[in-house]
Parts: C-alpha cells; sequence; structure tokens
C-alpha cells in the first residue's frame, strides 16, 4: 500500500462503519415500533378473551351488551388500513345490517354455531362439514355461509366442548357432545 491509499481506505473503511451504524439503529427503532405495535394487539386480544370468557355463558346475544352486539371492535379498524378495514367491511356487510335489525326490534337470524349444532343432533352419526353446509342450504336457503365459514365455525364449537371432531382416514367428522341432564 502506498502513504495515500491508506488514508482512502481508512476513510472508505469508517464511512463504511457509519453507514453501517446508522442503518443498525434504523433497524432496531423500526423493531421498537413494531414491538409496540404487537404489545397494543396483545392487549386487545388479551381484553377480547377476557369479554369472551366474562359473556361466555350468553347463548342470547340480546342479553350481550349493546357494543358486543352491534359494533366491531373498534379500537383495532381503527388501526387498520383502510383497503383491510374496506374488506372487511364489504365482507361482514349482511352481518351488520342482520345486527342493526336485531337491535330494532325485527327478528333476528339464528347463529351459524346454533344451526349447525341443530343439525348435528338429527343424526346419529359423525357428519362431514361439507354435509352439513348442504343439508344448511337446504334447510336454510336464506344463508350461504362459504364452506371455510363452516368449518371454521364447528372448530369454535369443537374448542368450546360443544361438538366434538373425529378423523377418519383424510376426512374430519363432526358429533354433537352427549349433554348430562345436569348441564
Amino acid at each position: 500500500m502506498t502513504s495515500q491509499s491508506a488514508p482512502t481506505f481508512r476513510s472508505r473503511l469508517v464511512e463504511q462503519a457509519a453507514s453501517d451504524l446508522e442503518e443498525n439503529h434504523r433497524r432496531q427503532q423500526e423493531l421498537t415500533e413494531r414491538i409496540m405495535v404487537l404489545k397494543q394487539e396483545e392487549a386487545l386480544l388479551t381484553d377480547i378473551l377476557k369479554l369472551a370468557e366474562r359473556y361466555e355463558g350468553f347463548a342470547d346475544p340480546s342479553r350481550l351488551p349493546e357494543q358486543l352486539q352491534n359494533e366491531p371492535a373498534v379500537g383495532k379498524a381503527k388501526r387498520a388500513p383502510a383497503a383491510a378495514a374496506a374488506r372487511r367491511s364489504a365482507g361482514t356487510s349482511r352481518g351488520a345490517g342482520e345486527a342493526a335489525v336485531g337491535a330494532k326490534g325485527k327478528s333476528r337470524q339464528p347463529l351459524l354455531g346454533d344451526l349447525l349444532m341443530a343439525l348435528l343432533g338429527k343424526h346419529d352419526g359423525p357428519r362431514l362439514a361439507k354435509e352439513l353446509r348442504d343439508e344448511l342450504l337446504e334447510k336454510h336457503p336464506d344463508r350461504n355461509p362459504t364452506p371455510q365459514v363452516v368449518r371454521n365455525t364447528l372448530e369454535s364449537l369443537v374448542a368450546k366442548g360443544r361438538i366434538q371432531r373425529h378423523k377418519q382416514q383424510r376426512s374430519v367428522m363432526y358429533t354433537l357432545v352427549e349433554q348430562d341432564a345436569t348441564d
């Protein structure tokens, strides 16, 4: 190395280290902000779970507090990007209208979970989600849940212990949990 190239090399090395350090600080700041957002989401989800546990015994939606009946989680909707909020509201506009109809005193449609449990109660053996959806569409033509919504609802009922899941080879089937006379 010549005497002229050593300072040039050193200055490039210092410049690169300073640039890398600045990038490192920027990334740390981004991660700190992301952690704060995740902690806020955690707090919101914890509150939702506490509310769900608090109101789990309410089978009649009219007994729930007004906000839980008619409004989505406002805190999360405010932070969501406009496009995501539009997608959510477009997908749930029928449900929001039903909630508004119920609030005005008109008849309210039964919950999908209740309908699926009633259909399961009419059968002795396990049923596929597809069979339950087909039967639901036949008996309730005004309801048209997607197959995924039916599966999600069934899995929610499994999690609550109201129905049981049975796996037979690659198929998942569901049956109603037998209720004790003491329940």
